[in-house]
């Protein structure tokens, strides 16, 4: 995570003494040698405002777009908090708290506690779903500072009781915004009545809605408030253009612009998991590697994808909002919506993947006129208009790609014996509650949150060991 960035795109408010080096802000010697070696030597100005709220002890609220340091702007302050405490760590029980809504997203804040950490006598983990619980619990049996968790892996621990949250002084949900999206509220809840009444809690959001606002009035107490750059917008580093094009001819037009630009290194948001999936082939069919992370792909292959991304193996990596949520890939130059999201917001977090760390970037959306409405929600919510641009030298093809089918189910067997199965299976059917329409349309992370779940307190003798919770 680089955390040095410009001030460009920060409100007023926000600009600070650019002479400012993190020595001034009062961090232990081993942080600051910690954070010299990786480079750094200037806060961003929510770091500069953050870091010392949160060393006073209080609670604080804090909003930021991505990409402007927002993880160093708690996990400094924090790592300092907790070594000057010089309290011993105790087996599965953690000091530290840390929530976020992904897998990526936690394995990135937890990369960064390890780095500005690592001159220090503290232990961190990181724990989400999608792969063997097995490793997870043996770690929990070895003394433990700072946890980093995504909320259902998190509770499938507490459920078969490998971990004690009765200890945690410091509390931090980060990237709130996505959990109250993606339908974590529940889980949130479940988690606060397990830990101790007295404990500092920080707040770090990209943006604040409502629900953040009834959030946060619940669990902090007389906070700190930081905003760094206006609600809901759009980093003024990120050049942003709409290209009007038919849907079926959509994969012609940006393997059309990879090429032409020469782009080296690209992120590309589809709607769907189906999509993202066909979209690479198409790419890597066409001489352009491409691969796809989405909720469906093991976490080992998610991890190989953007390993390869992020080391220039492959240029186009192919994502979709829930697996691209917590991303941290420095100076990426290009980011591409192949469809716009129906969440006028999720647009804003998509763009934020590129114009990171002061650098510069372009984001591209591909609008199909179907598709006209979601644009017009984004420009009221950015507060401006989209540049329409038409790519030089493009010509559709004259034959329209056609939808592929999706794969056939497999069918499944019927119950052998008395039926009783069956009917058994028919009768939990009928009775699920069908759920009534909110009337709000739900964004990719709300849906994929609603399909269903193994329960995190299942029966004895039905406990799930390896579920996918905690995307």
């Amino acid at each position: 995570m680089n955390t040095e960035v410009s001030n460009a795109g920060a409100d007023a408010g926000s600009i600070i003494n650019p002479t400012l080096n993190f020595s001034a802000l009062g961090l232990a010697q081993p942080i600051l040698r910690a954070i010299a070696d990786a480079g750094y030597t200037t806060p961003t100005p929510i770091q500069a405002k953050a870091i010392p709220l949160v060393l006073s002890g209080g609670d604080l609220l804090a909003g930021a777009q991505t990409g402007t340091g927002k993880t160093a702007g708690f996990t400094l302050p924090l790592l300092h908090l907790l070594h000057t405490k010089h309290q011993h760590a105790q087996a599965g029980k953690p000091r530290c708290l840390i929530l976020t809504p992904t897998r990526e997203l936690a394995a990135q804040v937890e990369e960064s506690v390890k780095t500005y950490g690592k001159y220090l006598h503290l232990t961190s983990m990181v724990m989400f779903g999608g792969v063997n619980i097995n490793p997870q619990t043996a770690r929990l049996r070895k003394p433990l500072d700072i946890l980093v968790a995504t909320p259902g892996r998190l509770l499938d621990h507490v459920a078969q009781k490998h971990i004690d949250l009765s200890g945690v002084e410091f509390l931090v949900l980060d990237e709130a915004d996505r959990m109250l999206d993606m339908g974590f509220v529940h889980d949130i809840k479940r988690i606060l009545a397990l830990l101790p009444k007295q404990r500092q809690n920080l707040l770090f959001s990209a943006t604040f809605s409502n629900e953040i606002k009834v959030l946060a009035d619940n669990l902090l107490h007389n906070p700190g408030f930081v905003e760094v750059a206006r609600r809901n917008t759009a980093s003024e580093l990120v050049t942003q253009t709409v290209h009007l094009v038919k849907q079926a001819h959509k994969t012609s037009l940006i393997s059309y612009l990879i090429k032409t630009n020469d782009w080296k290194q690209v992120l590309i948001f589809t709607r769907t998991k189906h999509g993202a999936n066909r979209l690479a082939e198409k790419l890597t069919k066409d001489g352009i590697p491409a691969a796809a992370i989405h909720g469906n792909k093991s976490q080992g292959a998610r991890t190989k994808a953007l390993a390869d991304f992020k080391a220039g193996n492959i240029p186009v990596l192919v994502a979709t909002d829930i697996a691209a949520r917590g991303l941290d890939i420095d100076q990426l130059p290009q980011v591409v919506n192949f469809e716009l999201p129906n969440m006028p917001e999720d647009y804003v977090h998509r763009i934020g993947r590129t114009g990171r760390a002061g650098a510069s970037g372009a984001a591209v959306s591909l609008v199909d006129g179907e598709e006209m409405k979601y644009l017009k929600d984004i420009e009221k919510l950015i507060k401006r208009e989209i540049p329409k641009v038409v790519a030089e030298g493009y010509v559709p093809p004259a034959r329209q790609e056609t939808e592929a089918p999706r794969p056939p189910k497999p069918q499944q067997r019927r119950p052998q014996g008395n039926g009783q199965g069956q009917k058994q299976g028919q009768a939990q059917k009928q009775a699920q509650p069908k759920q009534k329409p909110s009337g709000k349309p739900l964004s990719e992370a709300a849906k994929h949150q609603r399909k269903p779940q193994k329960p995190a307190f299942a029966p004895k003798g039905q406990m799930h060991h390896s579920g996918n919770r905690g995307r």
